[in-house]
């Protein structure tokens, strides 16, 4: 069984040390640049990895903990949320000797907008602590009202190595019962780092998330939609043919180039916020419909001022850092402590699912101001503050994490969608939401063929007026076995839009109840085709005509001398009543199916007879009796021999 792996990241004030605190956990030295060096500060993302055990299912058990180290500085905030777009669990670092600082405060509501709710406090530098009692309860104060009010205190000093093996046991202990990340079958991962090895190409790294990756796998890059192949995977500096979610990945991409100014922007190129992902998902979108929240808690000014609609700023989502504008559907402006329903746009596409959780900061890159939730990954901006839309998106708001829920609103929205893109942009995999739909449609919340799924309410209505339609065109031409399908599309093509499939299961679902489907046209299963008054007479005439010598009829020019006629013979003919034998001769239904019993019957009992023979059985001329034979030999009753009929023996 592998060894269960989680991402942990740091979090904390500048120079709290948080770099060292992680080197004397897992021996490595997160800060890799000669700058950090130099300035002895973290600017950049720092990785290491450490093994630790942890008691499961009452037994000691290793599990693998990658651990991103962030920057503390405020300059350097966009890195830090880069970093910790999908983490487990958040190791806080607070120095004992400075407490509880703007930066830590910062961190700690952005890991809560995003969702993190495991932690474990590092109370470092504890040497240098003149209370260790007053710093753990100003900590413990600090985090009341959060998900990490629990959280273990637990003191350190890297200088004398107190409460490390302490810290690795209670980072442990915190993930003992912690689930790994669900593998939904739609792998994203948001590039953290990308660059350039000699001799292997580009490397981009990141934590895989939903979904997993296999070594030659043909992925795309987010937003360009660029192909690539991936040649190699490391996950904790070693080679791995797959790699499930939840763990750091390096791909190695050589199709890419590493996106710079000296790279063309059609280029396939890649850089920190693009998502390698599958092609299958769609393209990015330049509109969000969203949830936002702003935390009560004190952020200080100019932080907690209400956030104004229209604003501009910039939305962090994985680990990218975008441009944007923020638009509110129900406030002019939100405080502290209020929700709301909003819109985002983004001055360039990006690619997001729904549940995905983002930040968003000033204009300036000073202040995080809120955070929330993606509802609709590609969303319109038309009519984003109507009644209508904010009463789906309120549903959405309520369904998102609840598959059937999160499947009925929608099809709420959309009437009707193809199965194989519904909620493809969701956290679900196919099979939920199959079996989501599947629940539906048995409670009659939705309706489901093979390749489409509708709202049960709007299937109703587009059901209602296709019964409307055939039952009025039945009305306007009681003559014609029903209304044309090409009739009823374009008269559903003002209630309801959409592909081939739709009308097609439309209809079938019309024959399964009440409808017939006869050849082009569609018809109730009640409905007998009647001449309408102004034909009546001249089709009495014609069936007068050819029921009075049943076999030596007129000519068909003699029964429809004229349009009436001819409409009226065109209706017997279309409803089966009377038979074109040939151009010139038509016999009435009935009469036509004796004259073939009678022949058959002949045949049977005597063999072989001549036209002659036949005519007289018939008691008919060769006008008819030819031209009827001839009719028979094509529809395979009989056959000619010589100057003979036959009967046609069937295979």
């Amino acid at each position: 069984m592998p060894t269960p792996s989680y991402i942990v990241a740091t979090a904390g004030h500048v120079d709290h040390g948080k770099s060292a605190l992680v080197k004397a956990i897992t021996g490595t030295d997160p800060d890799r640049l000669p700058e950090e060096k130099a300035r002895g500060i973290t600017i950049e993302l720092g990785f290491a990895h450490v093994e630790v055990a942890a008691i499961r299912d009452g037994k000691l058990t290793p599990i693998r903990l990658a651990i991103v180290d962030v920057p503390g500085h405020e300059d350097f905030v966009k890195n830090m949320v880069a970093g910790v777009g999908s983490v487990d669990l958040a190791l806080f670092v607070v120095a004992a000797d400075d407490g509880w600082m703007p930066q830590t405060e910062e961190h700690l509501q952005i890991l809560t907008y995003l969702g993190v709710t495991r932690a474990v406090v590092a109370l470092t530098k504890i040497d240098l602590a003149e209370s260790q009692d007053a710093m753990t309860q100003q900590v413990r104060g600090k985090l009341l009202g959060t998900p990490f009010a629990n959280a273990p205190i637990v003191a350190t000093s890297v200088l004398t190595g107190r409460g490390i093996e302490e810290l690795k046991q209670a980072l442990a202990d915190a993930l003992s019962d912690a689930k790994p990340q669900r593998d939904v079958g739609k792998p994203r991962l948001s590039v953290d780092r990308a660059f350039t090895l000699r001799g292997v190409g580009t490397v981009v790294t990141g934590t895989l998330i939903d979904g997993s990756f296999t070594r030659g796998q043909t992925v795309v890059v987010q937003p360009s939609g660029k192909p690539a192949k991936i040649r190699t995977i490391q996950s904790h500096n070693r080679e791995v043919e797959s790699i499930p979610p939840g763990r750091r990945a390096a791909l190695n991409l050589p199709d890419l180039q590493v996106a710079d100014k000296s790279v063309a922007l059609d280029a396939p190129a890649a850089r920190r916020g693009d998502v390698i992902t599958l092609a299958i998902f769609g393209k990015p979108s330049d509109t969000l419909d969203v949830v936002i929240e702003r935390t009560a808690r004190d952020s200080g000014e100019p932080a907690a001022r209400p956030l104004k609609d229209a604003t501009r700023l910039h939305l962090h989502l994985g680990s990218g850092d975008f441009p944007a504008r923020l638009f509110m559907l129900d406030y002019p402006s939100l405080a502290a402590g209020e929700r709301t329903l909003a819109q985002i746009r983004t001055d360039s596409p990006v690619f997001a699912f729904i549940d995905d959780r983002f930040i968003l900061r000033d204009w300036p890159e000073q202040h995080t101001l809120a955070g929330g939730v993606v509802l609709d990954p590609e969303a319109s901006r038309d009519g984003y503050r109507s009644a209508d839309r904010g009463a789906r998106l309120q549903l959405l708001d309520q369904s998102v994490g609840h598959a059937p829920s999160l499947v009925a609103a929608h099809l709420a929205r959309a009437h009707v969608v193809q199965r194989s893109s519904l909620l493809l942009r969701s956290r679900f995999s196919s099979q939920e939401v199959a079996d989501a739909l599947g629940r539906l449609a048995a409670v009659g919340k939705a309706v489901v063929s093979d390749t489409i799924a509708a709202d049960a309410g709007w299937w109703k209505e587009v059901r209602e007026a296709a019964m409307e339609a055939i039952d009025a065109g039945h009305k306007a031409h009681p003559e014609r076995s029903g209304l044309a399908l090409s009739d009823l599309r374009q008269h559903l093509a003002a209630h309801a839009a959409g592909p081939v499939d739709v009308f097609e299961a439309l209809v079938n679902d019309l024959a399964r109840e009440g409808f017939v489907r006869a050849g082009a046209a569609i018809r109730r299963s009640t409905h007998r085709p009647a001449l309408p008054p102004h034909l009546q007479p001249a089709g009495a005439r014609i069936r007068a005509a050819l029921t009075a010598k049943p076999w030596d009829p007129p000519s068909r020019k003699e029964l429809a001398p004229d349009n009436v006629s001819f409409q009226a013979m065109k209706f017997l003919l279309n409803t089966g009543e009377a038979v074109e034998v040939s151009d010139e001769l038509v016999l009435h239904a009935d009469h036509y199916q004796r004259a073939i019993d009678a022949i058959k019957a002949h045949l049977t009992q005597r063999g072989p007879a001549t036209v002659s023979e036949l005519r007289q059985l018939l008691n008919t001329s060769r006008r008819i009796m030819v031209p009827l034979l001839e009719k028979l030999d094509r529809d395979g009753v009989t056959i000619r021999q010589s100057d003979k009929r036959a009967l046609r023996v069937r295979p």
